[in-house]
């Protein structure tokens, strides 16, 4: 089952694991066999996660990308009231 909580490294780690196991299962089962449709069906999920994980990620503006490269920037300060 796929963890909500796991990184973009650690899916891009395991769907190329599961790809070289679909490989492998439709090579000894042939390409219309159930595990090899199980297989791929394994690597979809996790192709589909990953592409979620990355959609949920909140984008950053144009001034939020310049403060993180140039901190000292008179544009980036934060004052406290």
């Amino acid at each position: 089952m796929i963890n909500s909580e796991q990184s973009m490294s650690d899916i891009q780690e395991q769907i190329e694991a599961e790809l070289k196991q679909a490989r492998a299962a439709c090579d000894v089962n042939g390409s219309t066999s159930p595990e090899c449709a199980a297989a791929w069906d394994v690597v979809e999920e996790l192709q589909a996660e990953a592409s979620h994980q990355r959609e949920a990620k909140p984008k950053k503006n144009s001034l939020e990308i310049y403060c993180d490269d140039n901190p000292e920037a008179a544009e980036c300060r934060i004052y406290d009231d």
